[in-house]
């Protein structure tokens, strides 16, 4: 559940701090006030991608953070992403968004954008203003489907997926097999000359290093010999022979003495080994210039041969095995081709058996997916409603299987089932994404469900039906919700007041909680009669709180009998 909501300098927002409880929580406001800055801050920090001009005017940065309570269920989930909550449950996420990047972390901890996603994918779903508008995408359906089944479809969708890899691969190959002979004839010759200048070379592991390394000393060696002549004509001198014998002719006359001339005697040891060391180096080392040309020589056909085939010997080794093994299969051509047909055909069989069981489970999911969303399409309105998924086989194969599928609606008795898209309405349409996401949450038991302004195009006695269904939802669910109109609003566990001021020439956006009935009933009011707010309408948006009231009594009672009987019929 999101408990704390805490923004700075975002937009119109200078600064906002929110606490959200249990059930449903309402948002309200005049139109421009800000209130999908609200649920838009939620997004970003969710790691949806940020304008620049987003950061507030003036501002060096924009914060969001949000700060959620996680169950022990979802805690065994995030840790298996090496997430973890603190002992009470705690999980913290923060964007910091600048002019030039932003960071996100969990717990303090920077994440990158694809961990963030699938980490508040268990936590949190938002429905933005115009995403019903995706039901009119039929590819959108079949990754609804897939999302409500994924215990059961996820696992051989990836099984799918490395098959289809497989099968396209060979698919290529053998349309490359295609060529002409003279094409083969051609590569044959190009192959053979690159194995030969490889094997020519006779390259040994190591080889460049210890090269380079020759290289550096030859092509430095006058340098080292005149730095190692200066240095042995320092340590030759007879400077601490002189001192010994100094201190020699005084140690008698003081025990202390004796210490300093030991250490002098061991210093005169160590710079004569050195002198030895020195001598020794200059005798043995040879800087001759035909060693240097010939070093200098291997090392271009080593750095040539990198940049031809590998960039380093390893690579090189590796790229001559390939080769030499796509000699043997041009060599042996016809073999070759037949070996990869059969395993062409043995791939095909094996994604045409995993598409056919993924499109069996599809249309068993489908049936049960459709159902809960025809009750739920009842729960809002839809008085006689049939809801389908009907299935397409295409004519090839892709890593999501061989199914295409579209949702199909009839809203009125008599009349056939069609595409969303030629019956639903922009209302219609908000309220069957409302069903769909109730499903999709209890599937996935997702604990915080937010939306922004679902009641797009309904009105009336609709507006009730949809007010019903955010309230038994919000029993299961955390359900923040921006809304226009008044019959949501009544429904509030908790009312959240959205509103722009002007001070000291810059505009900004507050939003807080209306703890008072008082204000609450004003905020209906405002709803519902407009600019002039009378005694009358302040009568009825009490008698609007008071209904919505009873209401929740009832539909309480209703699920608890309903809960019942199905207890008693489990038994």
């Amino acid at each position: 559940m999101l408990l704390e909501l805490h923004v700075r300098n975002l937009a119109l927002i200078e600064r906002a701090d929110v606490e959200f409880g249990d059930g449903l929580e309402i948002l309200t406001g005049e139109t421009g006030a800000g209130k999908s800055i609200i649920i838009g801050s939620v997004s970003l920090a969710l790691g949806q991608k940020a304008p620049r001009e987003i950061i507030r005017s003036g501002a060096d940065y924009a914060y969001v953070e949000l700060v959620f309570s996680v169950t022990e269920e979802k805690r065994a989930a995030l840790e298996a992403m090496d997430v973890h909550p603190d002992e009470d449950g705690i999980l913290i996420i923060a964007r910091k968004l600048l002019p030039a990047r932003s960071v996100s972390k969990i717990n303090d901890e920077t994440v990158t954008a694809a961990k963030l996603r699938q980490v508040t994918g268990l936590l949190i779903d938002i429905h933005g203003q115009h995403e019903h508008q995706s039901l009119l995408h039929s590819s959108k359906h079949l990754e609804i489907l897939d999302a409500y089944a994924k215990a059961e479809i996820l696992p051989l969708k990836e099984k799918i997926e490395n098959c289809y890899r497989r099968y396209r691969l060979l698919q290529e190959q053998l349309e490359e097999m295609n060529s002409d002979e003279e094409s083969r004839r051609r590569e044959t010759d190009f192959l053979q000359f690159e194995v030969d200048e490889i094997e020519s070379a006779a390259l040994k592991e190591g080889e460049e290093e210890t090269l380079t390394e020759q290289y550096r000393r030859f092509s430095n060696g006058r340098r080292i010999l005149e730095s190692l002549s200066s240095a042995y004509h320092a340590v030759e001198t007879d400077g601490l022979g002189q001192a010994i014998r100094q201190l020699g002719q005084v140690v008698s006359f003081d025990e202390a003495l004796k210490a300093i001339e030991d250490q002098l005697y061991d210093a005169e040891s160590i710079l004569s080994d050195a002198r030895h060391a020195i001598a020794a180096y200059m005798e043995e080392v040879s800087f001759d210039e035909e060693q240097l040309a010939e070093t200098e020589k291997r090392l271009d056909l080593i750095h040539n041969l990198q940049a031809k085939y590998g960039a380093t010997i390893e690579q090189i080794f590796v790229s001559l095995e390939e080769k030499k093994t796509r000699l043997d299969q041009l060599a042996n051509f016809d073999e070759y081709r037949r070996e990869t047909q059969r395993e062409y055909e043995k791939a095909r069989e094996q994604l045409e058996i995993l598409c056919g069981q993924l499109s069996e489970l599809r249309r068993k999911a489908a049936v049960s997916l459709t159902a809960r969303i025809r009750d739920g399409l009842i729960d809002l309105n839809f008085l006689d409603v049939r809801f389908d998924m009907e299935f397409r086989r295409l004519e090839h194969y892709t890593a999501n299987g061989f199914d295409e599928a579209e949702f199909v609606i009839s809203t009125n008795p008599g009349e056939p089932l069609r595409s969303l898209g030629m019956v639903a309405s922009g209302g219609e349409l908000s309220r069957i994404m409302l069903a769909i996401k109730t499903v999709l949450a209890d599937s996935d038991e997702i604990p915080t469900l937010i939306f922004d302004e679902i009641d797009t195009g309904i009105s009336g006695r609709t507006a009730q039906k949809v007010s019903e269904k955010l309230a038994i939802i919000s029993r299961s669910h955390q359900v923040i919700c921006i809304t226009h109109l008044p019959q949501i609003a009544a429904m509030a566990d908790c009312h959240f007041e959205i509103a722009k001021s002007a001070e000291g020439g810059k505009t900004k956006t507050e939003i807080r909680r209306l703890k008072e009935e008082e204000e609450t009933v004003r905020e209906l009011a405002r709803l519902l009669g407009g600019v002039e707010i009378t005694e009358a309408v302040l009568q009825n948006a009490r008698e609007m709180k008071q209904l919505a009231s009873q209401t929740r009594l009832a539909l309480k009672r209703k699920e608890e009998e309903r809960s019942g009987r199905t207890e008693q019929d489990s038994n």
